[in-house]
């Protein structure tokens, strides 16, 4: 162990049921998982917890699991709780916060619904991370939180071949679950206002958790006259998905909420700029190249006529397209590492050990 690492130990990781669901999969998903393969390869010893439950709505079944998981635990253990579970079960966590060292992972700040059991339960825990500070700023405007309590890692990326590009910029790649959050819509309306100009778009992310939205978005390609031009896909990962975006030109992401936006990371990897929302934590994953060059465009959410304009830009104006290839290759050499995400987590919970 380097001198500068966090004094390794045991911790109680508690994630939802499924989070290595190929048919699932997501950012939170995927940040859990590292962060756990991180802290063993850090030599902590990691106890792993999955609870059942539509969360983050808690449900009698879940709740219930999730209180025989803390029951179950000595006095100061250290326990790491996925947000999505945590931020709604006030009534379990609160009680044993005095018992526990909780320390809650934020992914995404519950919605007004559960305003007041996320506050319970952040200012009842030893810590909260959080993987932007957007969102830590967020948290602590809201719930007006210890600053020494709240904490940052920001999540990794694993390094990646560039993507070789097409030279008219066409090929565009959109990687999010199909939900109304993340603005398919918008960007149909967008892409149905530039019909005359050469593009694909290539929809990554899973089908299954509105397939009301699905079904609404076939409609409007098929109104707007471009649904022989946009696939929607399904879920990709592993090789499948890295192909998709070596495939691509650029990502597009019309996203109405994003607390990071780790598929911009993803794509910077591979030198591709991104077309983005400027909504929360996408501005802070976007980052700058070294002398401070946007790697991508950022426009208002919710505003289809602005997205187009961009993406008008980006398929119209060749030295645009050269110019954010640039930056978006410079970029991709500060982009950190899993590795040094497990190492932020590890030092919080170091922190917060008996």
């Amino acid at each position: 162990m380097s001198p500068h690492e966090p004094r390794a130990g045991t911790v109680h990781v508690v994630v939802p049921e499924g989070i290595d669901d190929p048919r699932r999969p997501s950012g939170g998903n995927t940040y859990d998982r590292r962060v756990c393969l991180g802290l063993e390869a850090l030599g902590w010893t990691v106890h792993e917890h999955a609870v059942p439950g539509a969360w983050p709505d808690p449900e009698p079944a879940g709740c219930s699991a999730l209180a025989a998981v803390l029951a179950g635990l000595p006095d100061d253990a250290v326990v790491l709780l996925d947000g999505l579970v945590a931020s709604t079960a006030a009534d379990v966590l609160v009680p044993e916060a005095g018992r526990l060292r909780q320390v809650v992972l934020v992914h995404m700040p519950a919605g007004e619904r559960h305003r007041a059991r996320e506050r319970a339960v952040l200012s009842a825990a030893t810590g909260v991370l959080t993987t932007s500070a957007w969102t830590g700023d967020l948290l602590l405007d809201r719930h007006r939180l210890d600053p020494g309590r709240v904490h940052v890692a920001r999540p990794g990326v694993d390094a990646a071949e560039l993507a070789p590009g097409t030279p008219t910029g066409g090929e565009l790649l959109c990687v999010a679950a199909v939900t109304p959050g993340k603005g398919h819509d918008v960007l149909l309306a967008a892409m149905g206002g530039l019909a005359e100009l050469p593009w694909r778009c290539v929809c990554v992310g899973t089908l299954e958790r509105d397939p009301d939205f699905v079904a609404h978005l076939g409609r409007q390609a098929r109104q707007s006259g471009i649904a022989d031009r946009v696939r929607f896909v399904g879920p990709r990962t592993g090789p499948a998905l890295d192909a998709s975006y070596a495939a691509a030109d650029v990502l597009v992401l019309a996203s109405r909420a994003e607390t990071y936006g780790m598929v911009v990371t993803e794509a910077l990897a591979r030198g591709l700029p991104s077309v983005t929302t400027s909504v929360g934590g996408l501005p802070e994953a976007l980052g700058g190249a070294a002398g401070g060059e946007l790697p991508g465009l950022l426009v208002p959410p919710d505003d289809p006529p602005a997205l187009a304009a961009a993406l008008g830009s980006w398929l119209g104006d060749g030295g645009l397209r050269r110019d954010l290839r640039t930056a978006a290759r410079e970029r991709r050499a500060s982009l950190p590492g899993w590795p040094t995400t497990a190492r932020a987590v590890a030092g919080v919970l170091a922190g917060v050990a008996p």
